[in-house]
Parts: structure tokens; C-alpha cells; sequence
């Protein structure tokens, strides 16, 4: 039987950020289409869990953790996962922090926070693993942007600097390593419900202004981002690269909704 063209058996992914949220939808999702999948973050607790589900699906893992912060800490998770699996051929920077605050008093200690894990974080991991990568003639790197990517959204200046540059970032490693095999892309997410932002959305003007500006009117499970990974991820998109997919009901191509 002929292997599907959005198969990952036989791939080793590393998905950074890959135990919370948008990130441990997206390992379990990688694992569902056949890759063996390292779920890293900083919190050894959350790879312990995730590695057993990984596991649950027929899948092998590791126990790594690591921090966007700390260059040394993806040196370490490439080491452990080339020692086990001989090769990383995905890699999912899910990585990111953010603050909601006036623009006009806005701390740069904080400011210098979100940029080093969201920007200069995602750099890294590209980096990294994108030199492994480059050596091997073949990659999949996805990188998360953002609605604030493309959009300004009311007091999170720091955030949508970040994600703005993450697809700029995107798209510049993809004009440098194409050529190479190793292909940059980005899934900028709409408004998916988590365990940190489930307060935000349900029981403020704010998530009720975010929610009217979707045209299929309710917000995504992190599980509908697992298709346009797994897509990425694959040979499917072998002829896709420098692109930002947007999943998010509609929110970007919205003007008026009634």
C-alpha cells in the first residue's frame, strides 16, 4: 500500500513548547501521523506526561526539557534526540509568552522578555536545528506567528512586535535554506481556547469583540491546528515554504459580519 503524501512515519519531530495548549495538540497530532515525537518545555512534570501520551500512541519519545532562553538547553535536546533517533527531520517552535499592557508606559524589562522567548527564542531554535538540518539536506521547520502578525491588537504592543517579526524571520530562513532542503513555514493561530486564556475569552468584552470577529462564530480547539502542522510537516508541502497559514474561522478576512 502507498504511503500517504501527509504520512510522517519514519520522521523524527521536536516540537518546543510542545507540552501546553497549541503545542501539546500539535505533538499528539505529529505522533497520530506517525512521527515519533520529543515534547519539550521547561517544566519536567508537563514532558513526563506528554511522553507518556506520545507513548500511548505507538509512538517513541524522550524525557527532554529545555528553554528557548538558554541556547546550551537546545544543544542538549538536539544531542539527546540525534543520539536516540539518528536525525530531527521537524522541528515546531511553539515557545511564547505574553503581557497585556498600555503601550505608553510599557516596562522594557517586560518588553525585553517577550521578544527574547518569542523572537529570539524561535531564532534559536531555528538555528539549532536548522544547522543539523542544512547538513542532512532535508527539514521541516514550523514556526507559530500570530492574528498580530498581520493585525494590531489593543495593548499587546510587545506581543504583536514578536510575532510580527517571527514572520519575517519565517520568511527569510525560507529564502536562505530552500535551496538546501529544509523548507520554513508558520501557522499563525486565531482565537483557540487553552487552559490560560479560557477566562479572557469567556467572560470579557474583549473575547466577546474577539468572537464577533469570526465569521464561524466560536472560537478553535487546538486540535484544528493539527491538520495544517501535520500538512507542513509533510510531503504534501514539499513545494511550500515562506508562507504563514492562518487558521482562525475567518477573524483575518472579516470586515463586516452582519
Amino acid at each position: 500500500m502507498e504511503k500517504s503524501l501527509f504520512s510522517l512515519e519514519g520522521r523524527t519531530a521536536v516540537v518546543i513548547g510542545g507540552t501546553t495548549g497549541i503545542g501539546h495538540a500539535i505533538s499528539l497530532g505529529l505522533a497520530d501521523a506517525g512521527a515519533d515525537v520529543i515534547a519539550s518545555s521547561r517544566r519536567l512534570e508537563q514532558v513526563e506526561r506528554t511522553a507518556g501520551e506520545i507513548i500511548a500512541k505507538g509512538r517513541k519519545t524522550l524525557r527532554v526539557t529545555s528553554d528557548v532562553r538558554d541556547r546550551q538547553s537546545l544543544d542538549a535536546l538536539l544531542s539527546a534526540a540525534v543520539d536516540a533517533f539518528g536525525k530531527v527531520d521537524i522541528l515546531v517552535n511553539c515557545a511564547g509568552i505574553t503581557r497585556r499592557a498600555p503601550s505608553i508606559d510599557f516596562p522594557e524589562g517586560a518588553w525585553n522578555d517577550i521578544l527574547e522567548t518569542n523572537l529570539t527564542g524561535t531564532l534559536r531554535g531555528c538555528q539549532v536545528f536548522g544547522k543539523h538540518m542544512l547538513s542532512h539536506g532535508y527539514g521541516r521547520i514550523i514556526n507559530i506567528a500570530s492574528l498580530s502578525t498581520f493585525v494590531g491588537l489593543f495593548e499587546v504592543a510587545a506581543y504583536g512586535a514578536s510575532k510580527a517579526a517571527v514572520g519575517a524571520l519565517t520568511k527569510t530562513l525560507a529564502v536562505e535554506w530552500s535551496r538546501q532542503g529544509v523548507l520554513v513555514n508558520a501557522i499563525a493561530p486565531g482565537l483557540f481556547r487553552t487552559a490560560l486564556n479560557s477566562s479572557l475569552l469567556d467572560g470579557t468584552d474583549r473575547g466577546r469583540e474577539f468572537l464577533a470577529r469570526t465569521p464561524m462564530g466560536r472560537f478553535g480547539k487546538t486540535e484544528e491546528l493539527v491538520g495544517a502542522a501535520i500538512f507542513l510537516a509533510s510531503e504534501a508541502a514539499s513545494f511550500v515554504t515562506g508562507e504563514i497559514l492562518v487558521v482562525d474561522g475567518g477573524f483575518l478576512a472579516s470586515g463586516v459580519n452582519q
